[in-house]
């Protein structure tokens, strides 16, 4: 079975700044040394009858006052068919932000952007500069990588208001949007972040990866990310879902190839769209690369 990986971090410690890997600099992880080094794309490995048939590469920190500097050396290095999520600020003075995303657009591989929202989401949507950089993507036909906590109501409706005004925007939701850690489908705080999650999962142009598990506890039960999978799946349909691993940051609870062998309660075609008919399309890896993806195939 072919899978196309929508969610990957590479790193060239020496090529790149990447601050925030630094022991000295936040996240301060106990066990940050595990993704401490260099990391290419001969690190993703799974074994038969899996192929990694290509990968979507997201902003990693090589430089974020240059993200080009990152696809340019991701272009250089990877060989498999790939495409590339670069760092941007959405408060950014909107002619500088033009010019940033011009120089992207230059690049065979850029597929979109991200800015990592987190607790700082619901002010960064509501910066004068947000909205206008926004749909200066829009009309780049750039895809936006949304991370944020969709327990946060408030970041939620505000972004739900700016999607009104951003009906061709393409937006993908990072990491399942941080659902909490509970086995129980009935807590409170699972049907609070599952409400949130619907509030925005009526706009065709919004998708989402499940990915990050580790992020929200090290030694995550598989129950608990089957009960996202399916609650996911059922608010946005199976072509709007896609599995990622976050590698390298899912080495802080299993391997690669072990994170894609376990049993994920889905039939074998949904697993197909889950795995790499979703992340082909939407990042639109027949755009990139065509002759080589196919002649990898």
């Amino acid at each position: 079975m072919k899978i196309i990986d929508p969610h990957i971090h590479l790193f060239d410690r020496q090529a790149g700044e990447y601050n925030w890997l630094k022991q000295e600099n936040p996240p301060f992880w106990p066990d940050k040394k595990v993704i401490e080094r260099d990391f290419s794309e001969q690190d993703l490995k799974v074994n038969s009858p899996l192929v990694l048939f290509g990968f979507v590469h997201i902003e990693a920190g090589f430089n974020n006052e240059k993200p080009w500097q990152e696809i340019e050396w991701l272009e250089s290095t990877c060989t498999l068919p790939f495409r590339s999520i670069a760092c941007t600020d959405l408060t950014a003075d909107p002619t500088g932000f033009r010019k940033n995303i011009d120089q992207l657009l230059a690049y065979s591989s850029i597929a979109g952007v991200r800015h990592i929202l987190d607790e700082e989401a619901l002010n960064v949507l509501n910066h004068p500069n947000t909205l206008m950089n926004l749909k200066y993507l829009e009309e780049s036909e750039l895809i936006f990588e949304l991370q944020m906590p969709f327990s946060d109501a408030d970041a939620t409706d505000c972004f739900v208001e700016t999607l009104h005004e951003l009906s061709k925007l393409k937006v993908i939701i990072n990491h399942s949007g941080f659902p909490p850690y509970t086995l129980s489908t009935a807590s409170l705080d699972w049907r609070f972040w599952l409400d949130n999650l619907a509030k925005i999962s009526s706009y065709q142009n919004v998708a989402l990866k499940c990915s990050g598990s580790e992020m929200i506890k090290r030694d995550y039960e598989l129950d608990w990310v089957n009960n996202t999978l399916k609650a996911v799946v059922e608010l946005f349909g199976i072509e709007r879902v896609m599995l990622a691993s976050n590698f390298p940051l899912c080495l802080f609870s299993k391997s690669y190839h072990k994170l894609w062998w376990e049993n994920f309660e889905i039939s074998e075609i949904a697993a197909n769209n889950l795995l790499f008919n979703n992340a082909h399309r939407w990042y639109k890896f027949d755009e990139a690369n065509s002759t080589d993806l196919y002649q990898s195939a």
